[in-house]
């Protein structure tokens, strides 16, 4: 579960080129609202008592992120801190996030498609490969069933049903269903739940590996948007689908 900033505030990057998580509100990115969903309808089919544990990276901010998953229903969660991960791309992420499942133990991780900040979309697939497990990625339907995870993913003209064997990795998207509103009970229960602090020590990674040191990819500049000029504006007086065709094909849209 990740932590991003409001993709409805003015979102920039800090002055090290990263991006400012502390100029604007953050929230847990709402495609990991679906992965939520899905881990908590997987353990209510379930007959073995299947838990779901949340887990997150990031600064002391985002616990919220971690409390929101309890509050949906989540039984437990992990947050990982520590002030050497600032600056960590995808590559340092999935490599804390894989040694933070093994330590808290799974059966099957779920995944968002993609956060709502970096959009790589690359995360599930990168965790499977730390993890060593099969993966099944942008399922729009998952079940669980004798030990064998199963979805359907819908590409433009067909639709596929996958499968793997557990333990696995599965990424779902935002046409999985609806995410629930935490109940004032399930707000409540989760001031009781358990939450466990896990620092780059507790997960046996060096700090080299991580953070902007341990980055595979750097922003090299950034440069502030141009401010959005005046649309042109055609006044129909007879001649305004000529003008609007002259419009477009000027800038070859048509």
């Amino acid at each position: 579960m990740k932590y991003v900033p409001d993709a409805a505030g003015e979102r920039r990057f800090a002055g090290d080129l990263t991006v400012d998580r502390e100029g604007v509100d953050g929230l847990l990115s709402e495609l990991d609202e679906y992965a939520v969903e899905q881990a908590l309808r997987i353990a209510e089919a379930s007959e073995d008592g299947a838990e779901v544990t949340v887990v997150t990276m990031g600064p002391e901010d985002a616990r919220e992120a971690v409390a929101k998953g309890l509050r949906m229903g989540a039984d437990r969660g992990v947050h990982v801190e520590d002030g050497a991960l600032h600056g960590s791309d995808v590559m340092g992420t999935s490599l804390v996030l894989a040694r933070a499942v093994e330590k808290a133990g799974f059966d099957l991780v779920v995944c968002g498609m993609a956060s709502t900040d970096g959009g790589t979309g690359v995360l599930p697939a990168l965790l499977a490969e730390r993890l060593g497990v099969a993966q099944v990625s942008l399922l729009s339907e998952v079940s669980v069933a004798g030990g064998v995870v199963r979805g359907r993913r819908d590409g433009d003209s067909a639709s596929e049903v996958l499968e793997a064997v557990l333990p696995a990795v599965v990424s779902v998207t935002d046409q999985s269903g609806e995410a629930r509103y935490p109940s004032f009970k399930g707000i409540m229960a989760a001031k009781k739940k358990p939450v466990v602090s896990w620092d780059l020590d507790d997960l046996g990674v060096d700090a080299g590996e991580v953070g902007s040191a341990g980055a595979w990819t750097v922003v090299d500049s950034a440069v502030e948007r141009a401010a959005r000029g005046a649309g042109t504006v055609v006044k129909d007086e007879g001649e305004g689908g000529r003008q609007a065709g002259a419009f477009l094909a000027e800038r070859k849209f048509v």
